[in-house]
């Protein structure tokens, strides 16, 4: 609970040094917040018996197919025998694999019943107050046998039973009120997985809620508008920063400093929303979606691309609205008395206008993208 509390505390500070008109403050706390945010890691153990799609599931989360030279081994026996890491692409600092006792959480796995050495394990987790979480593996390969040995085939009747088997073998081994989430490494967006990531977050301190948000592949468009809301909350911040730049009288400097914040945030964008060019292989690869066609159905100049401050200015230059801004920022800034305050307005008015837009529409192409992913795998189940 220390980082949600150092969260909260900051957070308050900020306020408090706005409703001062303590520029400078608010400034050092707002950078103190954001660099907060930035390196915040979440370690996540996996762990199961031989063969129950440990690795599987690693690749799955981090959003990488089994045959990405990222990727943990897999195979039909064991191939993670020992602790090992597995960092997220874009996310060095989140996923990682570390020594028992510095796990975030952990995630227990099995492809059939769990057993006793899993309830073992649950036990000595409980003890260090840390939270645990029953995953069942290969669900897609138990409804595919089912459906092919069942004349009167229910799916929804079936995932019940395996869940309810699942909830009885652990109890059977006196672990109370055990939760069993039904997972399809293959297709995330199936069956409980959705439910085990919001549980995930709704659980984590506040910032590592972030960083597992952020870390985690495009599961539904509701996951995207979670992203989206998570970085509009802090466009607000990134504004004052632009804003407390505004104040240096020199031509040009807040110009080249809002240029270079706004390349920093949209780049952060581009990443947590999966549009940066190694990303969209990963999903094509993983999706069976040919790349070049996800890149059709992107509207916006600065996905699969290196963001830079001149194709950051090209696409704002289009915007009148913005453009005007940045004009009457630097205009302003050397009128008697007014021009600071002036040009810290407009400064601000800037960068807030242009992270919204750019975010919208970064959130609108991760849209178009997993609808696109979607059809494929509805094609495929059909």
């Amino acid at each position: 609970m220390g980082n949600q509390f150092g969260y909260q505390q900051i957070d308050t500070e900020i306020k408090e040094a706005l409703e001062k008109n303590d520029q400078h403050l608010a400034v050092a706390k707002i950078q103190e917040y954001l660099d907060k945010g930035q390196n915040v890691p979440l370690n996540i153990a996996v762990t199961g018996e031989t063969g129950v799609g440990k690795s599987t599931f690693v690749n799955a989360i981090r959003g990488i197919d089994n045959k990405d030279e990222k990727a943990a081994p897999t195979g039909c026996v064991e191939t993670t025998m020992k602790v090992t890491p597995y960092p997220h692409p874009n996310y060095p600092n989140y996923l990682k694999m570390v020594e028992f006792k510095k796990f975030d959480f952990f995630i227990i796995i099995s492809a059939d019943r769990f057993r006793e050495n899993d309830v073992k394990l649950a036990k000595e987790i409980q003890k260090m107050e840390k939270k645990f979480y029953f995953v069942r593996s290969k669900i897609d390969d138990n409804i595919r046998n089912e459906e092919r040995g069942q004349r009167e085939f229910n799916e929804e009747r079936t995932l019940t039973q395996i869940r309810d088997n699942c909830i009885q073998g652990l109890q059977d081994l006196r672990l109370q009120s055990p939760q069993v989430f039904l997972v399809s490494s293959v297709d995330l967006t199936l069956y409980d997985f959705p439910l085990l990531v919001e549980t995930l977050k709704e659980e984590l301190p506040e910032l590592k809620k972030e960083a597992f948000l952020l870390a985690m592949p495009n599961i539904s468009v509701d996951m995207i508008k979670e992203k989206k809301k998570a970085f509009k909350a802090k466009v607000k911040y990134f504004a004052i920063l632009s804003a407390g730049v505004g104040a240096v009288p020199v031509p040009g400097v807040s110009a080249a400093v809002d240029t270079t914040l706004l390349v920093s945030v949209v780049t952060k964008y581009v990443l947590g929303f999966g549009l940066d060019i190694p990303s969209l292989k990963r999903m094509a690869n993983y999706s069976g979606v040919p790349y070049e066609e996800l890149k059709k159905v992107i509207m916006s100049t600065l996905i699969a691309v290196k963001v830079t401050p001149e194709l950051l200015l090209r696409l704002l230059v289009q915007f009148s609205s913005l453009t005007a801004l940045l004009a009457a920022e630097e205009g302003t800034r050397f009128i008697p008395i007014i021009g600071i305050p002036v040009s810290m307005g407009l400064s601000f008015a800037f960068t807030y206008s242009s992270l919204n837009m750019i975010l919208d529409t970064l959130a609108d192409d991760a849209e178009k993208v997993f609808t696109r992913v979607s059809r494929k795998s509805e094609m495929q189940t059909e």
